[in-house]
């Protein structure tokens, strides 16, 4: 089976996917994650203003299958959450990469996006 890697975003070795912009990073968990967990059914995140350290865990994701923790590429304070997905979880399966985003942070240390693997390698982590 073929998962979608879009190019311009950068992975963490957990599933989670980061795209960065001038001021902020936004996180969410990659197409391969939600096919992994089946039917999201819960979605637990952090609040904004709340502080977030990269490596660490920022939420949680449930599902019919699992609990999954969710990992943060960045240290900052959170800018944003998703709000809608506490309404709408299936978010996460219907659009991981666009609707279904998680959280977006503000860099306090630096992003490490070079650290992250990029498309090729997390392509080839998954298959």
């Amino acid at each position: 089976m073929s998962f979608e890697v879009p190019d311009d975003l950068r992975y963490l070795e957990s599933h989670e996917w980061t795209s960065l912009d001038d001021e902020s990073v936004r996180v969410g968990i990659t197409d391969f994650a939600q096919d992994e967990l089946g039917d999201v059914v819960f979605v637990e995140l952090p609040d904004a203003g709340d502080e977030v350290v990269a490596g660490e865990a920022f939420g949680v994701v449930e599902s019919i299958k699992a609990v999954s923790d969710l990992y943060t590429p960045v240290s900052g304070e959170v800018l944003a959450i998703n709000e809608e997905l506490f309404d709408r979880p299936e978010l996460v399966n219907e659009d991981p990469y666009g609707d279904g985003w998680m959280l977006e942070v503000a860099p306090s240390d630096g992003v490490g996006y070079d650290e992250l693997l990029d498309a090729d390698e997390y392509d080839a982590q998954i298959a």
